[in-house]
């Protein structure tokens, strides 16, 4: 058994998130484990850029209500306990909804040769935000 201490935490980089949003580390896997955990904690209205996972990733929500939403137009509000599943390369972005705070766990695998695991896209447009938050 190992215990890890907390981690200290980091604003989000604005190149990647519209809004404040704050990530804690919680694990980054060492061979033959390639999970990585973080808990990222959104502003309210604050969002991902679109992006993308080799592997996947599994968001689980523990505080707030926020929204996912992937490149058909399909968004989900997702609720403290809501878990989403995002499969494989599937393009997709996710935050708060606009007047609560939200935050996830948010949980991937490195690739199996090390590389960044996350493909970062452009910033979701305000107004595709305003319409997936008024549903």
């Amino acid at each position: 058994m190992e215990l890890k201490t907390v981690n200290p935490t980091a604003k989000a980089p604005a190149d990647r998130f519209t809004g404040d949003v704050y990530v804690t580390s919680i694990y980054s896997g060492t061979e033959p484990s390639r999970m990585t955990v973080a808990l990222v904690r959104f502003t309210p209205g604050a969002h991902t850029n679109w992006h993308r996972h080799g592997v996947g990733q599994t968001l689980h929500v523990t505080e707030g209500v926020g929204l996912v939403g992937t490149r058909d137009g399909h968004v989900v509000r997702v609720r403290a306990g809501d878990t989403v599943i995002c499969p494989p390369d599937e393009e997709h972005w996710h935050g708060a909804a606009a007047d609560t705070f939200m935050s996830h766990l948010a949980m991937l695998e490195n690739l199996p040769d090390g590389g960044d695991p996350t493909t970062w896209l452009e910033p979701l447009p305000y107004q595709d935000y305003q319409a997936a938050d008024q549903r």
